[in-house]
């Protein structure tokens, strides 16, 4: 199987998916097995559940100093995103200057390079989020 479709065929690599406990409802990111709140009760009843992608900025924070590998980004935002189901996830702004980032900002998940193995290895790609359009 070529690496591309092997990458392809694992759904979580290019969606944000997350779990869902089929006792109380609440969804969780990244996935659980068991329900923190139902606990036992959540056993086999936690559920695959697909993440919108939209959500808002609850707090950033502008990198200055960053390691060999993403030196050439410096600086770069880095933001707990709250995602419209409530749950946060960490990741990269892109596509908006650092002075233009609003606590509230609304913000997408999009599909980016995140690293590559050389210049001829294979390259991953990975989430960040970039501003909602008006």
């Amino acid at each position: 199987m070529p690496v591309a479709r092997f990458w392809r065929d694992i759904p979580s690599r290019y969606n944000l998916y997350g779990s869902r406990c089929g006792s109380c409802g609440k969804i969780y990111f990244p996935t659980r097995h068991i329900c923190p709140e139902c606990r036992r009760s959540s056993i086999g009843r936690m559920e695959s559940y697909r993440l919108s992608g939209k959500g808002k900025v609850y707090s950033y924070s502008v990198v200055h100093e960053a390691p060999p590998q993403l030196a050439v980004l410096k600086p770069y935002v880095v933001a707990i995103v709250e995602m419209d189901e409530g749950v946060r996830v960490t990741g990269q702004l892109v596509d908006v200057d650092a002075e233009k980032i609003d606590i509230g900002m609304r913000v997408e998940a999009v599909l980016r390079k995140i690293g590559d193995e050389g210049p001829s290895g294979v390259i991953h790609y990975g989430f960040k989020f970039a501003p909602v359009p008006d």
